[in-house]
């Protein structure tokens, strides 16, 4: 599991795969309002390569599993395995 980051330190990153290929910027975030869990990551900008996933879109941007984050630093590292 990824370590707590304040919304503030991952909104605004550039999302890559732990491949290096880069998917877009993160938006914002949606969670369970009751339990607080994180639920989704909301990019925008999406490169080219994201639509070749298929993942769903939503009004706010294209929509990211936050389980397939595996590291947050300079960059959100997703592993593609977990959102396909």
């Amino acid at each position: 599991m990824v370590e707590k980051k304040p919304l503030k330190q991952v909104v605004g990153k550039i999302v890559v795969t732990k491949e290096g290929k880069r998917l877009g910027i993160v938006k914002d975030i949606t969670f369970e309002t009751r339990t607080g869990e994180l639920i989704n990551l909301i990019l925008t900008e999406p490169t080219a390569y994201v639509h070749s996933l298929g993942l769903e879109k939503s009004r706010e941007g294209v929509v990211v599993p936050y389980s397939s984050i595996i590291a947050v630093g300079d960059f959100v590292v997703i592993a593609e395995e977990d959102i396909v």
